[in-house]
């Protein structure tokens, strides 16, 4: 089971390792790590680096013709341990406030990654070889027929979460922006 789902049990001991750095800063400092503090921003500026690997890398390495940079199931769990931690580590960064255009951002992440864990189950509906390439003629009129209707559900799911993450990233960047001009221009 471990090897089928790796790159979730993956995902869960990091979130389990940052979170138990989160709680012994916690239990330092007796106080809530701030979101503009060193640590605070440390967990933001990583988590918003691997969302970006997540969304940039991934996409890259699927739309390269030319360039053959491991096989896609890799990359796909690539994107999917960095679509979780990342926003793990953007969300302990919130110092738990979701006020302004930074909660808005929170959002944004949690129905991403919830749009994520369904588009996983989508993909897993889809036959592939070995190396994680999609099985082109299934055998058996079901089996297209069934194949048919999950690569639609796909479209139709990319067609919704593609947009949401643009609308993510636009607003982190945004938010960033704001952080820097507020809390380095204006001092």
């Amino acid at each position: 089971m471990y090897r089928k789902n790796e790159e979730l049990w993956l995902s869960l001991l990091a979130m389990i390792l940052i979170g138990g750095v989160y709680g012994i800063v916690f239990l330092f400092t007796r106080e809530t790590p701030a979101a503009s503090g060193l640590f605070g921003h440390l967990l933001g500026v990583l988590g918003f680096i691997l969302m970006l690997m997540t969304e940039a890398l991934y996409s890259l390495r699927k739309r390269s013709r030319r360039a053959r940079w491991g096989r896609m199931s890799d990359w796909l769990k690539f994107h999917i341990f960095t679509g979780l931690v990342g926003p793990f580590m953007a969300l302990l960064h919130t110092a738990w406030k979701f006020n302004g255009l930074a909660g808005a951002v929170t959002l944004l992440t949690v129905i991403i990654v919830l749009s994520g864990f369904v588009g996983r189950y989508i993909y897993t509906r889809i036959p592939r070889y070995m190396d994680g390439t999609e099985l082109e003629t299934p055998s058996g009129q079901f089996q297209a027929a069934t194949l048919a209707r999950a690569r639609r559900t796909l479209s139709l799911w990319h067609a919704v979460h593609i947009p949401i993450g643009m609308a993510l990233f636009a607003a982190a960047f945004i938010h960033i922006g704001g952080a820097l001009y507020y809390a380095t221009l204006l001092k």
